[in-house]
């Protein structure tokens, strides 16, 4: 069992600087202002956009405001459909480089499984009290931290933001990991940011549970059988390496290596998803539940 984080944020690597992450930030700025622009000139909306690129409309959002480093795919596409003339596409190699320099800050409890995440080939959820972070929109994201106590300053949900945002990109690189993920129905009831952010969740919740590499499954609230009862937990297997259990209280994190213990939560979170809604059914039912708040 490895007990805590190591404050480098792994593999020996030294935190990258103020100037380095500043640059990085700035440099996402002045891209999504050029994205914007010549969306704007195209006549486009943002969903319009993403749509027509197979992106969701807050991550075509997050990037024109600055707040997530776009993918290389992302300005290829986002150059020929604009006809940016080679403009977006020139910018690959400044953010390659920019990045490269640049980590996003997590939390330091947060950072080993952080590393152990972007190089994941297969992630497994069981949340009992949110979304799991990946699924997660800006605006719940964000709600999420305006709400936490004690209160958080302005520039830490700034890069908490941030930094849950480009986790996220994991789902659209290639080849992306298989993810599978068991959410509480009670967790889908609780409108955090309100209504309108609410609403986006959801349909945010049904775009990626119809990707290939997604299974997104539903406990039932009267599910009177019930394996999950200790708690949540992510089973992460890293490439080349063996599977990993993390659990998370209190901004207490702990990654589980030992053999038996991870076999313990496999065969639970096994458990947990035979207990589950089928991810059609859970598809179904967050699209009754979306109804059923609009009116």
């Amino acid at each position: 069992m490895t007990p805590g984080p190591r404050p480098s944020g792994g593999e020996g690597r030294p935190a990258a600087s103020a100037e380095e992450t500043e640059g990085l930030v700035d440099l996402n700025r002045a891209v999504g202002k050029q994205v914007k622009l010549l969306r704007e000139r195209a006549g486009l909306t943002q969903k319009e956009l993403g749509d027509r690129l197979g992106y969701g409309e807050d991550l075509v959002s997050s990037l024109e405001r600055g707040r997530r480093t776009p993918q290389p795919e992302f300005l290829d596409a986002a150059d020929d459909l604009l006809g940016a003339g080679g403009l977006l596409k020139a910018t690959k190699e400044d953010v390659a480089r920019a990045k490269a320099k640049s980590r996003v800050k997590h939390p330091a409890w947060f950072q080993d499984y952080a590393r152990l995440e972007a190089e994941a080939v297969e992630v497994n959820f069981y949340n009992n009290h949110d979304i799991p972070g990946l699924f997660q929109t800006e605006r719940r994201t964000r709600a999420l931290y305006e709400m936490r106590k004690p209160l958080l300053d302005e520039e830490t949900i700034e890069r908490r933001v941030a930094s849950r945002m480009d986790r996220q990109q994991i789902l659209t690189r290639w080849p992306p990991p298989m993810v599978t993920a068991v959410i509480e129905q009670v967790v889908l009831q609780r409108p955090v940011g309100g209504w309108e952010a609410h609403k986006e969740q959801l349909d945010c919740l049904l775009e990626l549970g119809q990707l290939r590499t997604v299974e997104l499954q539903i406990m039932p609230t009267r599910r009177a059988e019930h394996a999950g009862m200790g708690g949540p937990f992510t089973l992460l297997t890293p490439t080349g390496k063996p599977q990993v259990g993390y659990t998370e209280v209190q901004n207490v994190a702990r990654l589980a290596t030992d053999i038996d213990e991870v076999r313990t939560l496999a065969a639970r979170y096994g458990s947990i998803r035979a207990q589950a809604l089928t991810p059609r059914e859970s598809l179904a039912l967050i699209e009754r539940m979306q109804t059923e708040d609009e009116h």
